[in-house]
């Protein structure tokens, strides 16, 4: 038998193998991440005829070379491309992942890890991250619930879509600011109601409230020495409502600063002595006799020292019921402040409380001077207390001096029109509003005021209030429902909510083999590590630390070259059919050997 008949046959099966390699390839050039492969032959073992041997000085004749026949061909090895990048197709799912760098997805079908480029991923019904084909589960690291940072620890599957993840939990305000311009010529900060600016804010459960605040400016404060000039707004607690506008219950002014501040500010009052008269004790509809020209009697509005807190007691008036509430109202009616009957009982006058030859300025409010009126004292005008259109006071005007009112003081610098401080301190920016004491699920709020300025803004007060610190901390929110996923470079996972939050949900572990040309094929786009690729130590690697990145709405497609595909099918092509010829060759001359004999 001819050798060459061996060697013909080898290489039929060579270059068949060889087309088997390329018609792999060829199938899958739209295979997701698929990595194309090649064949490199080594001839067989050759049989040696005869041995070398060197040259011989004694006879003086020279060495010869070894005499061998080979025997064909084989397979040497099989060489994947598995470092070579195929291109990026679009997709439009966030959920569709290509590696772009060596790394290696890790996945797991329920008892080993395992690793692909094919980045095709869903969120299945328990909520992880799964492989769209094998539906195995795509692994990554954890959020540590102290730090809220990535934990590299042993890789788990990516529950991204858990119960606690659908929601992102609700949180009280705890700081606010306000900022903007205080025009001193505006007019609503010298109105009867201020300059409102309202606050929003959430509690505990992510209800949200408004809580109205105004500005009234008071006069100006004369500096002295190194303390400036000083423009001044008081700033009190309107009301408080909640998201469908009804009143807080158990709101007062008291749970925003002091409850006795003081504003200076000049002003007058004045009696209706057209529609009205009084002596000091009964105030009487004018030209009305009798019990039915009474409005009130100030002794039942009194209790002792002091005005009766109970406002909603009954009293009797002109025959007719009514209450506290309702005699303080027709007081200061008749005094002009119809509506603002606190106010008016706020209102303050300075007052000599001792006598022409040793006079006694003090401070009192209406309410103290309508109290020191029931107690008797003369209605003089040089005496306690000196009440318009009192008794024998036939003067129906006076001068205020300010009013006392639960809240702060903001003070500007006059000279700059900067924030100079709470209650003229210049170290004081900050006040709180004391919502904790309502209970339930509020709490306390620092508010910052030294973003506040006073320059001109012809005539207009931009002032506003914001919710959280100027650097957007303790803000508070209302729960928030997820509205969407997103997949970073680095693999980390963040969920967006609709109360404008978001939430680290993981991230995608990869690994990384020192030759991964020597991982084994499973199919379904999956790999396995062997003892010549390295072994997965079950952590993997931030894909970012080998210079790779993850970019999403793509997939990477097959890195199979067809142009070099179709060359080596033509050159195995000619190799496998010139070893057929190899074989009908060598049976021409066996053919010629038994010809011989005829």
């Amino acid at each position: 038998m001819m050798r060459s008949l061996f060697s013909g046959v080898a290489g039929l099966k060579t270059h068949q193998t060889k087309m088997d390699v390329i018609g792999n390839n060829i199938a899958n050039v739209n295979t997701v991440g698929f990595k194309s492969s090649s064949i490199v032959f080594a001839d067989l073992m050759s049989q040696t005829t005869q041995r070398a041997s060197g040259p011989n000085a004694a006879t003086g004749t020279g060495g010869t070379n070894a005499r061998q026949i080979g025997l064909g061909v084989k397979s040497g090895a099989i060489n994947i491309n598995i470092t070579g990048q195929g291109s990026a197709q679009s997709t439009g799912n966030p959920f569709d992942i290509m590696i772009e760098g060596d790394n290696f997805f890790v996945v797991n079908n329920g008892t080993e890890n395992l690793f692909t480029r094919d980045g095709s991923f869903y969120v299945d019904a328990a909520g992880n991250l799964a492989m769209t084909s094998t539906g195995y589960n795509v692994m990554g690291w954890q959020v540590d619930p102290e730090t809220m940072d990535i934990k590299q620890d042993t890789v788990t599957a990516l529950r991204i879509m858990s119960e606690a993840n659908l929601t992102y939990p609700a949180e009280a305000t705890s700081q606010a600011y306000m900022a903007g311009i205080l025009d001193k010529n505006d007019k609503d900060s010298t109105s009867s109601n201020g300059k409102v600016v309202n606050l929003q804010f959430f509690d505990a459960l992510g209800y949200r409230y408004s809580a109205k605040f105004a500005f009234k400016k008071s006069d100006k404060i004369a500096g002295a020495g190194s303390v400036p000039p000083q423009d001044v707004y008081s700033l009190e607690l309107v009301g408080i409502q909640d998201d469908y506008g009804n009143d807080v219950t158990g709101v007062t002014k008291a749970l925003f600063g002091e409850s006795d501040s003081t504003q200076y500010r000049a002003g007058k009052i004045s009696f209706d002595s057209t529609n009205y008269e009084w002596d000091g004790k009964v105030l009487r509809r004018k030209g009305v006799t009798g019990d039915a020209g009474v409005v009130v009697d100030l002794a039942t509005l009194v209790d002792g020292d002091a005005l009766k807190t109970n406002r909603e007691e009954e009293i009797t008036a002109g025959g007719e019921t009514i209450t506290v509430q309702d005699g303080l109202d027709a007081i200061a009616k008749a005094y002009g402040f119809e509506g603002s009957t606190d106010e008016f009982l706020s209102m303050m006058c300075r007052v000599n409380t001792g006598t022409d030859a040793a006079p006694k300025l003090e401070e009192l409010t209406i309410s103290q001077m309508l109290v020191n009126l029931n107690k008797g004292a003369a209605t003089d005008v040089n005496a306690l207390p000196t009440f318009p259109g009192a008794g024998a006071d036939t003067d129906t005007t006076f001068e205020t001096v300010g009013r006392k009112f639960t809240g702060i003081s903001v003070h500007f610098n006059s000279n700059n029109g900067e924030f100079y401080g709470i209650f003229g301190q210049s170290t004081s920016s900050t006040q709180k509003l004391n919502l904790s004491a309502l209970g339930g699920n509020f709490s306390d709020i620092t508010i910052d005021f030294s973003h506040l300025s006073e320059p001109d803004n012809k005539g207009t007060s931009t002032a506003a209030a914001t919710s959280g610190s100027y650097e957007g901390l303790g803000a508070g929110r209302r729960l928030g429902k997820m509205i969407g996923v997103s997949i970073q470079q680095d693999g980390k996972i963040y969920s967006s909510y609709d109360n404008g939050m978001t939430k680290l949900l993981g991230q995608i572990a990869t690994a990384s083999f020192a030759n991964a040309s020597g991982l084994e094929k499973h199919g379904d786009n999956l790999y396995s590590a062997t003892l010549n690729s390295g072994e997965f130590d079950g952590i993997g690697v931030n894909i970012t630390a080998n210079g790779g990145k993850m970019s999403t709405e793509q997939l990477e497609m097959s890195n199979v070259d067809l142009s070099s595909e179709f060359t080596e099918m033509i050159t195995t092509q000619r190799g496998f059919q010139a070893n057929s010829r190899i074989i009908t060759v060598s049976d021409t001359l066996l053919e010629e050997l038994t010809n011989l004999k005829r």
